[in-house]
Formats: structure tokens, C-alpha cells, sequence
């Protein structure tokens, strides 16, 4: 109100309207006396005390709740109402009245005294409504975009929907067919047990044992025939080189004189050794070992000592005879037409041939109206590999359901993609910005790195963890999608671990706005998104600068 309009007001409405400055419209009503005897009297807002009405805005501090100081700075648990006719009315604390500040929140000039504070409600309020209708403008294109987003994620659960069906189909084929060919490797080894134990009868099979048998006897006692030479040798040694000839024991001279000349010695005594006499010891050493290898049929004592062990421990007499069978030529058996015939045939239809085929052998064997296939070992043998090869199928195809069953459960998981799934369509999606010699990129819901413009090792700023986990951020709110966390990232020297913060708001286009360093090795990009630009409701729709700004 004009200063020069108070003039023109009577003495009882000036003293009213002071009474009732700072407080808000909605709570003027209860700023009214109540006549008790001679004296106008009001209650606190709490109801702990009366006063007189002359006391309220006295700049004197009265009521437990400052009720009665709304306009001035007398209580510091009261609130200051600003009007702010032509903007948007909110409140100040009571103690920044009449401290001849002007405060940005009361443009109208309200909490100082008349012609201190200019009022400015009419441009701040335009320039406010401008950046309202901005905001709305860009939310609403915003939306339009973000519900492209929720109907990909709709399109999406269908499709894993139905490649999830179809999975499960698949995978009872698969173990169908895995069963059928455990029962015919069961079957078939079965066969090739019988036949094999048939084979071991073979008057063959067992004088190859017998001569086996033998040669592992006479090893055993090589071993301790080689045992105990050494021990002789070791005893002789240290007859020869301890003895004293002076005392001329002939017995012990002739024992030392044999030694020497069996393991080609010189003499213990001789201190020249002439060399004609080692030359002449090393030709007769030499024309006795051409005698030993005279005859290259017979194994040397190398061959004997490293090779026997070999051939005795990891032959495998099974399988020689098996290969033995078909060196020599197995007789042609009544079956063997069924055997040959898959040669013919297309591959489409051989796998169902093969088993019906394996079946009517069975059958014939089982009735004895003929033998099993000779060649069992390698029926065996492809019917395991072909079993591999199903079961690590059969485990690619479950896996590929765990996966498609893990994406549908994140599709609408509020911790992942959002209660609409908005969030789907930007999986992997990487946001960059150059800032100085590096490019800042993160691929939502993976990984965020640090690349260097001019050659150099990219570092890794972290993967993604969660959303914002604040403990005073409910899950789903718009709040907790304005955070994105990336942690774990490549550990900086002499520092922490990298990490950073997704500061993110509506936005028309996905985008990096600005990379900081808030803190060593943590960092922060700020993130536009028309994911968080959520539809107008209704009361925005139609007030759109409705509301109220408090300070408490």
C-alpha cells in the first residue's frame, strides 16, 4: 500500500492492517480479536496462551509458537508471508524482516518498511511465467519422446515374451533328444561290453597277457638284480680304495684285482697310468659294446630302462585288439546292409534311420538272430560324441532362457529400467563429451570411460551400480532417476578407485553437458534425457504457474 494511502485510512484500520502483516491469506481470518470486558484479547495459533490484541506484531515475542510475531523478526520460530502480488506469494523466516535487506523471495518489497524495498512482482513474475511455459513446452516434447520410449519397452516384452516360448519349446525337444541318445550310448555300450568280454576269450588275447605277465616278472626281478649289484659295487669301492697292500692279504688283493678289471678300473696303486693301456681299455670297451648292439633286434639297456616301463603300464590291450579285428578284416555280418545303407541317404533324414536302425539291431541281437555291429567301439564313440554335442546344446539353449528371462524381469524393475520401462530403450546407448585432451563417454547401464584425445591408454571410470540410493529417495520417484552411479572404475595413482555421478534432467536429446572433477578421481557429467521429462498433469496443465515457494 502507498504511504501516502495510510494517511487516508482511520486510526483502527491502520492498526488492523499491521496487525495482520505477514500473514498469509489463508490464515487472515483467524487474526481477528475477540472482545473480552473493555480489552480486545487474541489466542496463539497453538492455543497455549491469550493476549491482548495490541501485543500481536509488537516486535515482542509472546506466544510458545511466535503466532503473534508474523511480522517481525521478534520470534525466531515464526514465518514472515510475502503477498507477492503479480508473481507467486512464499515465505521468509521471520528473522530476516525489517533487517533492510531486500529478499529475493519477497519481490514486493512486503518485509521492510514502506519505500525501503522497491516492488518488483510485475517483472519477476513475467520472467517467472516465461520460464514456466519453457519448462512445459520442453517437458511436452519431452513426453512425446519418452512414450516412444514405454511403447519400445512394451514391443520388447512381447518379443522376449515370445522368443521366451519359443525357447521353452525348444528346450523339450533338446532333452528329448539327449534321452535318446543317453538310451542308445547305455544300449550300445552295453553291446560293445558282451562282445569285448567275447574277444578276451581269444586263445590270442590270452597269450598276449601270458607273454605280458612274464615280461613285468622279469622286470620286477631286473630291478633287484640292478639292486643289489649296485649295493656289491658300492662295497667293492670302498674295498678298494681302504685296503693296505703293504699288509699283503692275497685274498683281499685278488678281490680288489678282479673288481677293477670287471668295471675297467686302473689300478688303485699305479699313479702313472700309461696311456696306451686306456686307449687299449677303451677299444675293448667299445668292441664289447658293438657286441651287445650286435644284434638290432634285441632292446640296449637305454631302451630296456626307459622305454619297457612305457610299453608294460600305458598299452592298452582293449583297444589293440579292436584294431587287431579290423586289421585282419571282421567277417561281413547280416547286419552290415544297414550299416552301409546311411550312405546313401540324405542327411535330413539319417539321424531318424540311425535310430531306428540301432533299435532293430537290438532287437535282432537281444533274440540272437544276429550279432551286434563288430565295430562297436566306434558306434560308441560317435554315439558319445553326438551326446556331447546335444547336452552342450541343451546347456547354450537353457542358458539363452536365463538370459531372456533375466532381461523381462529387469524390463519393468524400477532398480533397472523404471516402472514403464522407459529406461530399455537406452540400454548401451554411449553419450560422449570432449572436454580438454580427453572424450568423457558412458554407455548407460554399463561402463563410463576416459579416452585421450592424442594417444594414450583409455582409462575405465566404473560400471554402472545403481540409481540414486540416497536413504531419503524413494525408488522411482523422479528423484531417484535424476542419479545415475558408476563405480569401480580403473584405481587412479595414489588415489581412490574412479567413479561417477549422472546429474541428469529433461531434456529433448540424449546428451553430456558438462564434465567436472568435483573431488579427485570422482566425477560428475551433467545428462539430459527425455527419459525424466514426465507429462503435464492436469493442475500444471491449467495453472501453470500455480504454487507456493517456502522457506522453512
Amino acid at each position: 500500500m502507498h504511504p501516502c494511502l495510510l494517511l487516508l485510512l482511520p486510526l483502527q484500520a491502520l492498526a488492523s492492517t499491521e496487525r495482520l502483516r505477514g500473514v498469509p491469506t489463508e490464515l487472515a481470518a483467524r487474526y481477528s480479536p475477540s472482545r473480552t470486558g473493555s480489552k480486545d484479547v487474541w489466542s496463539c495459533l497453538d492455543g497455549s496462551k491469550t493476549i491482548e490484541w495490541s501485543a500481536v506484531n509488537d516486535d515482542f515475542c509472546d506466544c510458545p509458537d511466535g503466532s503473534d510475531e508474523p511480522g517481525t523478526g521478534a520470534c525466531p520460530n515464526s514465518r514472515f508471508y510475502c503477498v507477492n502480488e503479480g508473481h507467486i506469494g512464499s515465505f521468509i523466516s521471520s528473522t530476516r524482516v525489517n533487517d533492510g535487506l531486500c529478499e529475493p523471495e519477497c519481490c514486493d518489497g512486503s518485509d521492510e518498511a514502506p519505500g525501503v524495498c522497491k516492488n518488483i512482482c510485475n517483472e519477476v513474475g513475467e520472467a517467472y511465467r516465461e520460464r514456466v511455459k519453457a519448462e512445459h513446452k520442453l517437458r511436452k516434447t519431452g513426453s512425446k519422446i519418452r512414450s516412444t520410449y514405454t511403447a519400445f519397452a512394451q514391443k520388447e516384452k512381447k518379443r522376449i515374451e515370445q522368443e521366451l516360448a519359443e525357447t521353452e519349446q525348444e528346450i523339450v525337444v533338446r532333452e528329448k533328444e539327449v534321452a535318446r541318445l543317453k538310451d542308445l550310448v547305455e544300449r550300445t555300450e552295453s553291446l560293445s561290453a558282451a562282445a569285448l568280454e567275447a574277444r578276451r576269450e581269444s586263445p590270442l588275447y590270452q597269450s598276449l597277457i601270458t607273454h605280458v605277465t612274464a615280461l613285468k616278472s622279469l622286470r620286477r626281478e631286473y630291478e633287484k638284480h640292478l639292486e643289489r649289484e649296485k649295493a656289491l659295487g658300492d662295497i667293492l669301492d670302498n674295498l678298494r680304495t681302504g685296503y693296505n697292500p703293504n699288509y699283503q692279504d692275497m685274498a683281499v688283493l685278488e678281490a680288489v684285482r678282479g673288481w677293477e678289471a670287471l668295471a675297467g678300473l686302473p689300478h688303485i696303486n699305479d699313479v702313472a697310468k700309461d696311456d696306451s693301456a686306456v686307449e687299449e681299455g677303451s677299444d675293448d670297451q667299445s668292441s664289447q659294446q658293438e657286441e651287445e648292439t650286435a644284434d638290432d633286434d634285441l632292446w640296449t639297456a637305454s631302451e630296456l630302462e626307459y622305454q619297457l616301463d612305457e610299453l608294460l603300464e600305458d598299452s592298452d590291450y582293449d583297444s589293440l585288439l579292436i584294431e587287431h579285428d579290423k586289421h585282419v578284416g571282421a567277417p561281413a555280418s547280416p547286419t552290415s546292409i544297414l550299416y552301409n545303407l546311411s550312405a546313401y541317404l540324405p542327411d535330413a533324414i539319417i539321424p531318424q534311420f540311425e535310430a531306428l536302425r540301432d533299435q532293430v539291431i537290438f532287437v535282432l541281437a537281444a533274440f540272437g538272430l544276429t550279432k551286434a555291429s563288430t565295430d562297436t567301439s566306434a558306434d560308441v564313440s560317435r554315439l558319445q560324441k553326438s551326446l556331447s554335442d546335444a547336452e552342450h546344446s541343451l546347456g547354450l539353449t537353457r542358458k539363452e532362457r536365463e538370459e531372456k528371462e533375466k532381461e523381462l524381469n529387469r524390463l519393468f524393475d524400477p532398480e533397472w529400467y523404471g516402472s514403464e520401462g522407459e529406461w530399455k530403450k537406452l540400454d548401451g546407448t554411449c553419450l560422449d563429451k570432449e572436454v580438454g585432451d580427453y572424450i568423457y563417454e558412458v554407455c548407460l547401464f554399463d561402463e563410463a570411460r576416459q579416452k585421450p584425445t592424442k594417444g594414450g591408454s583409455t582409462f575405465s571410470l566404473g560400471r554402472f551400480e545403481s540409481w540414486n540410493n540416497a536413504v531419503d529417495i524413494e525408488q522411482g520417484s523422479p528423484e531417484y532417476y535424476s542419479r545415475q552411479r558408476y563405480t569401480r572404475g580403473a584405481k587412479c595413482w595414489n588415489g581412490p578407485q574412479r567413479s561417477v555421478t549422472l546429474v541428469m534432467s529433461c531434456g529433448t536429446e540424449n546428451a553430456v553437458l558438462s564434465v567436472s572433477e568435483p573431488e579427485k578421481c570422482e566425477y560428475e557429467f551433467k545428462v539430459t534425457s527425455p527419459a525424466l521429462c514426465l507429462p503435464l498433469s492436469t493442475a500444471e496443465q491449467r495453472r501453470p504457474s500455480a504454487g507456493k515457494k517456502e522457506e522453512l
